[in-house]
């Protein structure tokens, strides 16, 4: 399998960023159908997010036992060491140039030292997402941690964030975090979803057509059970407590718009709390190009694309959770029908019914676990809510009452909330709600990821 550019006089047919479930796809159905093809990641092992798995250093005996579908990854991976891609690890692509020929400016390595430019005449986005979160009191404490954060540990490094953990938020992502949490040996005493599960009632029928899903649901309810995990419901967790570390969380009872019911908390004793509200799509290259975006149930952003996956701009599909949040299935067969109408190849009538059966099941799942407008509430004027640049609640809605900010951008201006390392992708959901913007605008910014200077003097 090539792994660095073989002819750089010549623009590949396609170009596919990102080596997760849908990149990987994409990357080896477009060489099996003659395109030439390379697959830009910024990880050093294909896999992704989803697919995070242990070094070959650390010597795990069997680390399917921590993934959903692992037999679905090896064999992408085995159809990727068969093909002729080329696939280029530690390629962060931080921007995009449009033109007869797409231009891709990418770091190279882990410490971003090398550049590289790739030309292509398509390019397929296959990013992915990564969580979504808000803050309550006590969040910034060591052993806080993502939901997706306690996972990639596990999975990566065989390590977990402590020894008795609270998983908390919203969203499919905590049970399967639980289960992965307890079968590793963790004490989960509570699964704390601040949604019902209600939502699902309304769509019977897309739950009848995806019956792997409702066995997916079991799989983690029996080892939950098993577990002796407790399912709290409508409740979230709305203050952390301890010094130097987490050492336990306040749990409250929630109403219809997640505003926390007086008299409900309770005490929960743990050394580390796993917390996420859903995911975000990761789409900066393509709105920083002005690709047009659509609203998704849960009130995330993602690139509208058509029954092709083309996006608004001439030459650039999108696949997966770029397109919405929907899971490792979805992305797989969106990757794969992206590249079948790239390589002007017939998609078979089974696999655009996956699609749509797997697309159905993600706008339910998002409608179910759609974050209310109350859970400002269990705010306090000091909680920060932009970890980066350590920003208080107090000073947003300083910004907002006194100042007039009406809007994120305006807010960040004023207080430095999103000027950070992570240049807002912790904050921007909650400093947007406190904002009172009602209008969810995308992210959009003209450089992905950190840049060496040097990289941008030398044009490359």
């Amino acid at each position: 399998m090539p792994t660095s550019p073989s002819d750089t006089s010549a623009p590949y047919d396609l170009a596919v960023i990102g080596a997760g479930p849908a990149g990987l796809a994409a990357a080896v159905t477009a060489a099996e159908l003659g395109l030439r093809c390379v697959l830009l990641d910024a990880g050093p092992r294909p896999g992704g997010q989803y697919y995070r798995h242990p070094a070959p250093g650390l010597g795990a005996a069997h680390p399917e036992r921590l993934h959903h579908g692992w037999s679905a990854f090896t064999g992408l991976t085995g159809r990727l060491a068969a093909s002729t891609v080329t696939h280029l690890t530690e390629h962060h692509v931080w921007t995009a140039e449009r033109g007869e020929v797409w231009r891709l400016h990418a770091t190279v390595g882990a410490g971003a030292t090398g550049s590289a430019v790739v030309e292509a005449k398509a390019v397929l986005l296959a990013t992915g997402a990564y969580e979504r979160q808000l803050p309550f009191p006590g969040w910034t404490l060591p052993g806080v941690v993502t939901a997706g954060g306690a996972q990639a540990m596990l999975k990566a490094g065989l390590v977990l964030p402590g020894r008795r953990i609270v998983v908390a938020g919203s969203g499919p992502l905590l049970l399967a975090a639980a289960s992965s949490l307890v079968s590793a040996g963790a004490s989960v005493p509570a699964v704390v979803e601040a949604g019902n599960y209600l939502g699902y009632a309304r769509g019977l029928g897309t739950l009848a057509a995806n019956p792997a899903k409702l066995v997916e649901g079991v799989g983690h309810g029996a080892t939950l059970l098993r577990g002796k995990v407790r399912l709290r419901r409508s409740s979230a967790v709305v203050e952390a407590h301890g010094t130097d570390r987490v050492t336990g969380v306040t749990v409250a009872r929630l109403d219809a718009e997640w505003r926390p019911v007086p008299g409900t908390e309770r005490r929960i004793d743990c050394d580390a709390v796993a917390v996420g509200h859903g995911l975000l799509p990761q789409i900066e290259l393509a709105t920083e190009l002005g690709a047009e975006t659509v609203l998704t149930a849960d009130q995330t952003v993602a690139l509208k694309v058509d029954e092709g996956l083309r996006t608004s701009l001439s030459g650039l599909w999108a696949a997966g959770e770029t397109c919405g949040v929907g899971g490792a299935d979805l992305a797989i067969a969106e990757g794969e029908l992206a590249a079948r109408v790239i390589a002007g190849a017939p998609v078979p009538a089974a696999l655009r019914r996956r699609r749509d059966r797997r697309r159905a099941f993600a706008a339910l799942m998002a409608a179910a676990h759609r974050p209310g407008p109350g859970w400002t509430d269990w705010l306090r004027p000091d909680t920060d809510v932009c970890r980066c640049e350590e920003v208080p609640v107090a000073a947003v809605r300083e910004a907002v009452e006194e100042l007039g900010a009406t809007d994120p951008r305006t807010v960040k201006l004023l207080t430095r909330a999103g000027m950070g390392w992570c240049q807002g992708r912790m904050c921007g959901p909650a400093v947007a709600c406190l904002s009172g913007s009602t209008e969810l605008r995308p992210d959009s910014r003209p450089l992905s990821c950190p840049v060496p200077l040097a990289h941008l003097a030398d044009g490359s």
